[in-house]
């Protein structure tokens, strides 16, 4: 293929690193890293984190799970396939949801050419769009051994070197991504009550492609007085201690002892149901192969993930057992019932990104219902 018949950047993409501002990753620890300016121009602050997946920003990117968060990607270029069409439909294939989630966006390089069958523009074009801030030219695998040592930490983008503290505002985040009404879809014979924490797309769709009718809620709506055949609680992003109201509810819905499935967030949320604890991780898990044990078992899954918080396997509440166990750092990764249809999952069998080899379990909740 000639040269010049390959995608060109957009209007609103850095055509070169020699061409754009400089860019600063501050963190409150009084770290700096500086680099190049791309996507929207503005400074932002959030906690910065870093995900070790190699492909899949878009889906990441929209995944409401990151509200309020900076983002460092581990993998090295970043933008080379561009980004999808505009978001099109309340359940789009492309995206988890109908914005980005991110506060700002870190990479070592941003590619300023795009390829990809699906790209309808640069992924800087939709960065501008939706007001977020990115840097490159960051050694990201320095910034990401910095944040292994010593945990997420507050931070800020900005064009300038300096600047007042830190201090990041207290935000209840699940409420900023939940849906506000319920709402239905499909017109399957088995009804789900989905708890949207910050659900992502491909949760629904998951469910939907099982023939169920799905009737999503806001995180605080008591699912437990809806006429469903079961129940699931949604990823989303913060501390499960924040959400009060859900856990009334996820009490209120094991009390029936209807099905009840739980995924990242949701696994938390159903451990604090029955009774147990929470904690949070040293530097979180997000990414797309992170390896999962099936306890009882030698099988091990490659799974998607995006948490900071994880169930306390040493208080454990009465009738439940670990069901997937992290072989990097042996944490819980998910819980299930001795007697009952109750079970949870701390990684995304969803995927989206990442590999779809827990599929399986969506098939394994819709079979109890």
């Amino acid at each position: 293929m000639r040269r010049d018949t390959l995608d060109r950047p957009g209007p609103g993409e850095v055509l070169s690193p020699a061409d754009a501002p400089d860019a600063y990753l501050l963190l409150e620890d009084g770290t700096a890293f500086k680099g190049s300016a791309f996507g929207a121009r503005r400074a932002t602050t959030g906690e910065v984190v870093f995900n070790t997946g190699m492909v899949g920003y878009p889906e990441s990117f929209t995944d409401p799970s990151y509200r309020g968060q900076i983002l460092a990607l581990t993998y090295p270029l970043i933008g080379n396939y561009g980004v999808p069409a505009d978001f099109a439909g309340e359940l789009s294939t492309f995206y988890e949801s109908g914005r980005i989630h991110l506060e700002g966006l870190v990479v070592s390089e941003y590619s300023h050419y795009h390829h990809h069958w699906t790209a309808a523009r640069g992924l800087s074009d939709l960065l501008v769009e939706q007001g977020v801030p990115g840097i490159e030219g960051v050694d990201t695998r320095a910034l990401t051994k910095h944040l292994r040592a010593r945990g997420p930490m507050a931070g800020r983008i900005s064009d300038a070197p300096g600047g007042a503290a830190i201090v990041l505002p207290k935000r209840h985040v699940v409420s900023e991504v939940s849906v506000n009404s319920v709402k239905a879809y499909g017109d399957g014979a088995k009804t789900v009550a989905v708890v949207d924490c910050g659900c992502k797309n491909t949760i629904i769709r998951s469910l939907l492609n099982r023939k169920t009718r799905v009737l999503r809620v806001p995180w605080d709506f008591d699912a437990a007085t809806l006429e469903a055949d079961g129940f699931l609680f949604s990823n989303g992003p913060g501390d499960p201690l924040d959400c009060g109201p859900t856990i009334e509810t996820a009490k209120k819905a094991l009390a029936t002892g209807k099905p009840a499935f739980g995924i990242c967030l949701g696994n938390q949320i159903l451990a604090l149901a029955s009774g147990g604890r929470t904690y949070k991780l040293k530097f979180g898990h997000r990414g797309q192969n992170q390896p999962c044990l099936l306890e009882g078992t030698q099988r091990c899954f490659i799974t998607s993930q995006n948490h900071g918080y994880a169930v306390d396997t040493a208080a454990l509440p009465e009738g439940w057992e670990p069901w997937f166990t992290n072989l990097n750092d042996g944490t819980n990764e998910g819980l299930r019932h001795r007697a009952k249809p109750h079970m949870s999952v701390q990684f995304h069998p969803e995927a989206m990104p990442g590999p779809v080899d827990t599929g399986h379990l969506f098939d394994e909740f819709v079979s109890l219902l």
